[in-house]
C-alpha cells in the first residue's frame, strides 16, 4: 500500500492519479473528505480505502505491516492564517507524528516542505541544510514548514528514507478549491471568463516594475514525476532537502499574458494594490537552485510556463 495524505487536495490528489497512471491502485487516501469542494479531486482515484485524518494515526498504528511509502502532503497552506497554533497542530506537530511513526515501522517518507521557508530570498534558495536554520520565513505558513524541516535535520532516527520537498509556486488542475491561495493562472482565467480582463498586483517596490514580481512557476505534472522518482529511487536517493521548482524564474506578466492567449483573446490588465494582509510579507522573486535534484539522478526536462498554461487551460479550465 501507498499512503497519500491530502489527498483530497491539490497535490495529493493530483499525485494519486498520478500513481494509477503508473499501476499503482492499492493506494490509502487521508484528508478530511467532508468538504463538497473537493469531491472532484478524489472521486475518480481509484484506491483501497480513504481514512480521515484525525484518525489516521491510530489507523497506521493497526495496519503498519501494510504499508511500503507514504506521501504526506497533507498541510495548511493559507499563507495569509496568522493562526500560529492551527499550523503547530495540523503543518508540525501531525506531520511529527508521521515521521516518527515511518522511523517506527520502518516505512519511506516523502513530505511537502516549501519555498516559503526561504523567506525574502536574503539567504539564497539553495536547499542546503546548513541554511535552514538561517531562514527567515515571511509568514507563519512558511515557519511552520521551516519548523519542521529543522526540526528532522536533528533527529537521530529518520526513515530509511526521507524527503522534504520544496514545492515553489505549483499551479495545474484540481486547485479549484483553494480560493485565494489558487494560483495566478486560475484567477485569471476566472476573471477574464467574467469581466473580459485580470488585475493585477502592482509592485510596492521602487526597483520593480509592475507585474515583474517575478516566481519560479512549475506545473503540477512536473510536481508528481519528482514525487515518483523519489519513490521509485528511495534505495539511492541520498535522503534530505530537495527543491522542486524549474530553476527558470517567470514574471506574473508572463503568467497573465500566457494566459490570455490560451483563451485565445487579447491580454488586458489592469493593476490594483496588493492587498494589505500579505504586502509586507509578499515575495517577489523565487527561483530554485536545481543543483542537488540534478545531482540526484533526476533528468527529466521541466514543462515551460508556455507549455503548462496551454495544457492547463485548454485540457482543463476550457
Amino acid at each position: 500500500m501507498i499512503i497519500v495524505t491530502g489527498a483530497a487536495g491539490f497535490i495529493g490528489s493530483r499525485l494519486a492519479h498520478t500513481l494509477n497512471d503508473l499501476g499503482y491502485n492499492d493506494l490509502v487516501l487521508v484528508d478530511d473528505f467532508t468538504r463538497e469542494d473537493k469531491t472532484l479531486n478524489h472521486q475518480s482515484i481509484t484506491h483501497t480505502l480513504k481514512v480521515d485524518r484525525g484518525g489516521f494515526v491510530v489507523w497506521l498504528r493497526e495496519n503498519e505491516n501494510q504499508i511500503q511509502f507514504i506521501f504526506h502532503l497533507g498541510a495548511r497552506t493559507d499563507t495569509a492564517e496568522q493562526n500560529i497554533e492551527l499550523f503547530d497542530t495540523l503543518n508540525l506537530n501531525y506531520s511529527k507524528q508521521i515521521w516518527n511513526l515511518c522511523v517506527e515501522y520502518g516505512i519511506a517518507l516523502v513530505y511537502a516542505s516549501s519555498a516559503a521557508t526561504y523567506g525574502d530570498g536574503s539567504h539564497g534558495y539553495k536547499d542546503e541544510h546548513e541554511v535552514v536554520n538561517s531562514l527567515k520565513p515571511l509568514n507563519p505558513y512558511g515557519g511552520s514548514k521551516n519548523d519542521f524541516d529543522k526540526w528532522a535535520l536533528v533527529q537521530e532516527r529518520s526513515p530509511y528514507f526521507w524527503a522534504g520537498l520544496k514545492f515553489f509556486n505549483v499551479y495545474g488542475p484540481n486547485e479549484g478549491h483553494k480560493s485565494r491561495m489558487a494560483s495566478v493562472i486560475l484567477h485569471t482565467f476566472r476573471q477574464v471568463s467574467e469581466s473580459g480582463k485580470m488585475n493585477l498586483f502592482r509592485s510596492h517596490r521602487d526597483d520593480i516594475a509592475n507585474g515583474h514580481q517575478t516566481r519560479d512557476f512549475i506545473y503540477v505534472k512536473d510536481v508528481c514525476d519528482v514525487c515518483s522518482y523519489m519513490m521509485h529511487g528511495r534505495l539511492e536517493i541520498k535522503s534530505g532537502l530537495y527543491n522542486v521548482g524549474t530553476g527558470n524564474a517567470r514574471t506574473f506578466l508572463d503568467l497573465v499574458t500566457g494566459t490570455f492567449k490560451s483563451m485565445g483573446l487579447k491580454p488586458d490588465i489592469e493593476f490594483i494594490d496588493t492587498p494589505e494582509d500579505i504586502r509586507d510579507n509578499y515575495q517577489y522573486f523565487t527561483e530554485a537552485d536545481l543543483t542537488k535534484l540534478r545531482k540526484s539522478g533526476y533528468t527529466e526536462k521541466f514543462t515551460s510556463l508556455e507549455d503548462g498554461i496551454d495544457d492547463y487551460v485548454k485540457n482543463y479550465l476550457l
